[in-house]
């Protein structure tokens, strides 16, 4: 891949800058965290967007780097500095709005990094570049082949959430990243469609078993059923703690902010919820 571009090198910096003062400072950390509840409950959408741009620790910058320097040469010579751009940053926010949707009921979920954007702007270039290999230390794998695999895994990492590994943002990203791709040149669909269907294939009956068995993920098992579970009092409870949930973010920006802090619609949402 050729070297990075005026736009890459500038994504660079800010990366590795706003990662440095997260990684100093613990508050600055935490005020711009990717963190569901303050997303939900506080409207602190920039989270969608800063989250993107903190690491917790050089290994995992590096690493994010490192992709982005392989990768976004091409694609900024290909696509340009202003769609290349827009590539970056409609992945970076996809992968986050999936993983907030995945994770909506768990307002203590967090997360970091600008993994999504980077997944975006891999499986971009699989679909822009025919033929091209990925992989690392001298291992590498046909596009088509590896984009396969990385969905799975990715299913494999969202349903079992076995390890602190954002797989959501990793897949919702890489996916977000292939449709702007093909929205950018639309030609890749027929130049290329094999690799474009290998990785859209196994993505889409993987959210088709996500939406059609939701309980699944809450079991490791999308192919198991979640009927047998899912009952009255097992939802009732579920909104239970949604509702305290909320509740607890509106306390705690009483808490900051003070009673006037709050808007029309959560002081109206805090009177319901208090009966």
């Amino acid at each position: 891949m050729d070297d990075l571009g005026i736009v890459g090198l500038g994504l660079v910096f800010v990366l590795v800058l706003v990662s440095y003062r997260g990684m100093q400072d613990p508050a600055y950390f935490a005020r711009y965290a990717f963190e569901v509840g303050a997303i939900r409950y506080r409207r602190q959408y920039l989270r969608l967007l800063s989250s993107g741009f903190l690491h917790v620790g050089w290994w995992h910058l590096g690493f994010n780097v490192l992709t982005l320097w392989c990768f976004g040469g091409a694609l900024e010579t290909v696509v340009g500095m202003q769609n290349f751009l827009l590539l970056y940053f409609v992945s970076l926010v996809g992968g986050n709005l999936f993983s907030l949707w995945l994770h909506r009921h768990e307002p203590r979920y967090t997360a970091v990094g600008a993994s999504g954007a980077i997944s975006g702007l891999i499986f971009a270039s699989i679909a822009l570049f025919p033929g091209i290999e990925v992989g690392m230390l001298g291992i590498y794998l046909p596009g088509w082949l590896y984009g396969f695999l990385y969905v799975l895994l990715s299913a494999y990492g969202i349903t079992a959430r076995r390890d602190n590994i954002g797989h959501d943002a990793h897949l919702g990203g890489g996916l977000v990243g292939l449709v702007t791709a093909i929205g950018l040149v639309p030609e890749i669909l027929r130049l290329n469609y094999l690799p474009i269907l290998a990785i859209a294939l196994p993505a889409a009956v993987f959210l088709y078993l996500l939406l059609r068995r939701p309980a699944g993920r809450l079991l490791g098992n999308l192919f198991t059923s979640g009927h047998h579970y899912q009952t009255v009092d097992d939802r009732y409870h579920a909104r239970k703690r949604e509702d305290a949930a909320e509740l607890d973010e509106l306390l705690k920006k009483i808490s900051d902010k003070g009673l006037e802090g709050l808007s029309k619609r959560e002081k109206r949402q805090l009177e319901e919820l208090s009966r």
